[in-house]
């Protein structure tokens, strides 16, 4: 019937071409406009870098110059408030709704243009087509749709314009800073969402990326996947691409065993990782180990003569008075180890207990006792 359109496609096919459509904008943004565009992290064929602006002008209205110019101050004046789209800024909320509009805002700034929008596309077709009619491109993606798949056209359509809007501009500016895990301790809040990066074409892994910005992978560790890497690998295979630079890796030299130019440039360029093996081998394991001693209980092993006075264990932050005269409040808040320890007695004097457990306090008061610890913890109070 004419309302299916020319191909006269049943649902599931529908949806795998809706699927494929989008998926081919994804490609577009992530391998053409981010990591050729605005970081020359590769070189792509003229003949497929065209079909990435016609298809682009198509499904988004993006202008190739104005895209780039907005990432690249992204990434310079990231999370302070000249940034176009930082969430930490602006808020979570304003960019998760907003960020299509945040690019618009910045896109129109000469500024922006002007510093951030060098080596970009100014051709013939650029000056007459692209930029001229911006939304003659997705006005004639609707008439296509329509002719293809009928009616149903229209919803198609509708997909692909928010598609780039909600998931790239939305989810990748606004979640990509706000939620996730990190490799790496980059100066900005930028996570990865999520280790694989299908849906949005390796852009899940956006702390990777804000950590080598000029990487043409995304992925970094051996669990992490980014599908746009794997189509740059084809058309590098196909001869259509050339990668520029990747993130940088450092090699053990065997028998080398001094410092000098290069040793000093390996460490620099791969500060990052350095780091974060510093962070997973040496102060994670010692944040623990402070951790545990600092909640573990110290028993105080011998008694306390009525002679002493101010003896502070290691875990008391309190000095425990202990006189001849009548109990103080501070020796009363020593947890005991048993329920008549540190309570006057008829006399009005101090009992000498012969194990006190002292518990470290917490926000609220002071944490409930846990079974005794090993004589490791035993201290020996002078007499």
């Amino acid at each position: 019937m004419w309302y299916n359109g020319f191909l006269d496609l049943s649902a599931w096919q529908l949806l795998a071409v809706t699927l494929l459509m989008t998926h081919v904008t994804i490609v577009s943004v992530t391998v053409y406009l981010h990591r050729y565009s605005a970081h020359r992290a590769l070189e792509l064929n003229a003949g497929l870098k065209h079909f990435f602006r016609f298809w682009l002008w198509l499904t988004t209205a993006q202008n190739t110059r104005e895209w780039t110019a907005v990432h690249r101050k992204h990434h310079a004046k990231c999370e302070t408030v000249d940034d176009p789209h930082s969430p930490v800024i602006k808020g979570l909320s304003t960019v998760m709704r907003k960020g299509a509009e945040l690019y618009r805002e910045e896109a129109r700034n000469p500024d922006t243009l002007r510093i951030y929008g060098k080596n970009c596309p100014e051709d013939w077709i650029e000056r007459n087509l692209y930029s001229r009619y911006k939304l003659g491109g997705i006005a004639l993606m609707a008439v296509i749709d329509l002719l293809l798949f009928g009616t149903i056209g229209i919803t198609i359509w509708a997909v692909q314009m928010m598609w780039i809007p909600f998931w790239a501009a939305g989810v990748v500016n606004g979640l990509g800073h706000a939620v996730g895990y990190r490799n790496f301790e980059c100066r900005d809040a930028a996570t990865n969402l999520v280790p694989w990066g299908i849906i949005i074409g390796g852009e899940e892994l956006h702390n990777n990326h804000h950590t080598y910005p000029n990487s043409a992978k995304l992925s970094v560790k051996r669990w992490e996947f980014d599908m746009g890497w794997a189509w740059i690998k084809l058309f590098s295979l196909l001869g259509l691409a050339k990668v520029q630079r990747v993130a940088p890796i450092a090699h053990r030299v065997a028998g080398k065993g001094q410092l000098d130019m290069d040793t000093a440039m390996a460490i620099l360029n791969n500060r990052f990782q350095i780091m974060a093996q510093y962070r997973k081998l040496v102060i994670g394991p010692l944040v623990k180990q402070e951790l545990a001693r600092v909640m573990a209980p110290c028993v105080i092993s011998s008694a306390v003569p009525s002679a002493c006075c101010h003896a502070k264990p290691a875990c008391w932050t309190t000095a425990i008075t202990c006189t001849s005269r009548p109990c103080s409040s501070t020796a009363r808040r020593c947890a005991p180890s048993t329920k008549s320890a540190w309570h006057c007695n008829r006399s009005g004097r101090a009992p000498a207990p012969t194990a006190t457990i002292c518990w470290p306090q917490s926000r609220t008061g002071y944490m409930k006792p846990k079974p005794a610890a090993s004589s490791r913890y035993a201290i020996s109070l002078p007499s």
